[in-house]
């Protein structure tokens, strides 16, 4: 993480990540009183927090290193990496060594 981000900034980033996903797991279960039968419905439900998180964390992936390449570099990295099925130890190294190999590269 950059030296520059504001530990109150992280910290309602977290708070309001963490409301988000809660909030639209509990949503449906308080409107909704008899199981929804709907698969496209149970399947969009599934999926939103996934989303949600995703879009909340994808820009301070880019902007959390020097440049945007290196980033993007570390980005591209863990993404391959999770979709061979690596652990997230590896993932997290991969991607740390990817970012550090653009930053020593001029990126």
């Amino acid at each position: 993480m950059s030296g520059n981000i504001d530990k109150g900034y992280l910290i309602a980033s977290i708070a309001i990540m963490a409301g988000m996903t809660y909030l639209i797991r509990v949503i449906p279960m308080a409107v909704f009183r008899k199981k929804i039968s709907n698969r496209f419905i149970r399947s969009f439900l599934n999926y939103v927090p996934y989303g949600v998180l995703s879009a909340m964390t994808f820009p301070a992936i880019l902007y959390s290193t020097g440049s945007v390449a290196s980033g993007a570099a570390g980005c591209i990295v863990a993404v391959i990496l999770a979709y061979w099925g690596r652990s997230l130890l590896t993932v997290a190294v991969g991607a740390a060594l990817a970012v550090f190999f653009a930053q020593i590269g001029g990126f």
